[in-house]
């Protein structure tokens, strides 16, 4: 079926369309809100960017997903999800208030640096309510369509909302001031999503009553030694693992990439932080389109070639391309790295999300994708840190973008050489989420 027929078909259950416009709401509000912080961050007209600064921001961006993501489950399985989904933004919405407040006053930027984290860490219990709450209202059946749209639509509607964001900044300006506007907007924005959860009757999403379940604590303890157990199993099964691998490979040279995109954005390409933060958004904008256009691809990929041919086709075309088009060092290279880019990335997380699936026993899947999700984000901000050390003050680095090459080219050939090749092949691919 074809994305919009997926759509079409899972639109039909009242209860979905008020949790997905819940989820559009709040993804359309974060794509504001990290538009925001990443453009104070790296492309504030008042402060100079390093690469140290860099892997700061995007830690504040990612590290609450890679640190909170395997425990928040322990409490939503036991507070009222429809109660996350309306609270949760009256609570952000405040954070932002006070976030705002600070950015107008000047206090220190790590204060402001703070109050994002927070933020973060309240958006994270509402994304897993989301995910946690879609079993309750779409049926059996349908399970597989609505998480297969589901993320793809809100991701989309982060990339509008930064687009948003963009402009008004151009209107607002790009100092403190109207940073702390672009923070006011998605604030209020996010509170519209409460107003739709509102709507749902507070049992509807769960969780059941379980007079079994843990206490908090015994729970918490038991996270920490699931991801152990988890990680054994997976280390197990070889075609879960690689797929694991490649996924990580490619987050960690993607984050080198926008590490090295940023200081050649602001220093290199550009005479101004706005000039530079317009080449940005031009990057992150083919990005995107590569993004969607992986969702439509990919499963005809797969179903051609193979899910295990496709994934090292994807590393390797990912090393070579972005050596030939960014050698350069053209702006032109690096908008058509970010789309080739885009169409890989999405690429290898869909086949990376179908494989642990396929492959890993349902006991383990839950903790699976906790390490997935570690993997994910911890891999982003690692690859910064690294670039951190790596990176000249204007960004231009022939040995980083070698690197990137080197190291897309190693994780196909690790791919290969640890997945088994006699594995029956799934179901072609489609999008499932790592994290809700």
């Amino acid at each position: 079926m074809s994305f919009v027929s997926d759509l079409r078909v899972v639109l039909e259950g009242r209860d979905f369309r008020r949790l997905y416009g819940t989820r559009l709401v709040s993804q359309f509000s974060d794509g504001i809100f990290q538009f925001a912080v990443a453009g104070f961050a790296f492309f504030s007209p008042e402060t100079s960017t390093s690469a140290v600064e860099i892997a700061a921001g995007l830690a504040v961006l990612l590290l609450p997903y890679s640190v909170l993501g395997p425990f928040v489950g322990v409490f939503i399985d036991r507070w009222s999800r429809q109660r996350i989904l309306v609270v949760a933004p009256m609570v952000r919405g405040a954070l932002l208030l006070a976030t705002a407040a600070l950015l107008a006053a000047g206090v220190p930027d790590a204060l402001f640096y703070a109050a994002a984290l927070c933020v973060l860490a309240v958006n994270r219990f509402f994304l897993a309510a989301l995910g946690a709450s879609l079993p309750h209202v779409v049926p059996a059946d349908r399970l597989l369509v609505a998480n297969a749209v589901t993320p793809t639509s809100g991701t989309v509607l982060t990339f509008v909302g930064a687009g948003v964001g963009f402009l008004l900044r151009k209107v607002f300006g790009a100092d403190h001031q109207g940073v702390a506007v672009l923070l006011l907007v998605s604030g209020l924005v996010f509170g519209l999503s409460a107003l739709i959860a509102r709507t749902m009757d507070r049992s509807l999403l769960g969780p059941a009553y379980d007079p079994d379940r843990p206490q908090v604590r015994e729970a918490v303890r038991n996270v920490v030694s699931g991801l152990v157990d988890g990680a054994r199993h997976i280390a197990h099964h070889r075609a879960a693992a690689a797929a694991l691998g490649a996924m990580a490979t490619h987050r960690f040279m993607y984050g080198m990439c926008t590490a090295m995109l940023v200081m050649l954005s602001r220093y290199y390409f550009a005479e101004s932080a706005e000039d530079a933060l317009e080449t940005a958004t031009i990057v992150v904008a083919t990005s995107g389109v590569g993004y969607f256009l992986a969702v439509l691809v990919t499963p005809w990929a797969t179903e051609r070639f193979g899910l295990h041919r496709w994934v090292p086709i994807m590393l390797t075309a990912s090393g070579l391309l972005t050596l030939a088009l960014c050698a350069p060092f053209q702006q032109w290279g690096f908008a058509a790295g970010g789309f080739v880019l885009g169409v890989a990335g999405q690429s290898i997380k869909i086949c990376a999300d179908t494989a642990v699936q396929r492959d890993v026993d349902d006991a383990y899947l839950g903790r699976a994708f906790s390490i997935y999700d570690m993997l994910f984000n911890g891999s982003f901000v690692l690859a910064a840190a690294c670039a951190a050390a790596l990176l000249p003050a204007d960004g231009k680095s022939p040995l980083v973008l070698g690197l990137i090459t080197a190291g897309y080219l190693g994780g196909a050939l690790l791919y290969r050489a640890v997945r088994p090749d006699r594995l029956p092949e799934p179901e072609p691919a489609q999008s499932q989420p790592s994290s809700p």
